[in-house]
């Protein structure tokens, strides 16, 4: 099985670039909350306003990558069986009228192949993170080992839970759905 990171395809001139998700309550949705692979609990409703103005994207993270994803992408996930791999929160995007879901993955897999990634380097205690010692400070060209990752097809990997890692599965259905905004990189 071959994987694939997914990340918002920056390169779409014309596309809209989303602010930070705010809560029910008015609080910021914060991103750490969205890493660690844990259910969390939003205040309803939520909102994001829109950062730049431009063409929508059925699949977009804001500068904090937290994934935003039309129903549209929901309803594949759902097709797919992914429910039980993420939460999905209902979310209004300033001037749309579609359904829109803030996307929280439930998996975080310690999977990535330090000896075949380009360049990797720990966090020290020099870093000033006791808390996150022995994580990834820096993976460049990051390659994953396919065995420690199971049945799952959407995760994170641990130590670099910014980057969300999909299936060949999720990939071929993303694309074939047509799903705007998506960009894929095999890992």
């Amino acid at each position: 099985m071959k994987y694939f990171k997914l990340s918002d395809d920056m390169r779409i001139l014309d596309r809209w670039a989303l602010n930070d998700p705010i809560e029910g309550n008015g609080q910021e949705l914060w991103h750490g909350k969205m890493t660690d692979g844990l259910p969390i609990s939003v205040q309803q409703p939520a909102h994001i306003a829109l950062y730049v103005p431009g063409r929508a994207l059925d699949f977009s993270t804001n500068a904090l990558s937290i994934p935003i994803i039309h129903g549209k992408v929901k309803a594949l996930f759902e097709q797919l069986e992914l429910n039980n791999q993420m939460q999905l929160f209902p979310i209004t995007v300033e001037g749309q009228p579609e359904p829109y879901y803030v996307m929280n993955l439930l998996r975080v897999i310690r999977c990535i192949d330090d000896a075949r990634c380009e360049e990797v380097a720990y966090r020290t205690i020099e870093d000033g993170y006791e808390d996150r010692i022995g994580e990834y400070r820096k993976v460049v060209g990051m390659r994953i080992d396919p065995s420690k990752v199971g049945e799952t097809e959407i995760f994170r990997p641990w130590g670099w839970q910014t980057i969300i890692i999909v299936s060949e599965r999720v990939k071929q259905a993303l694309e074939e759905a047509g799903v705007t905004g998506t960009r894929f990189t095999e890992v």
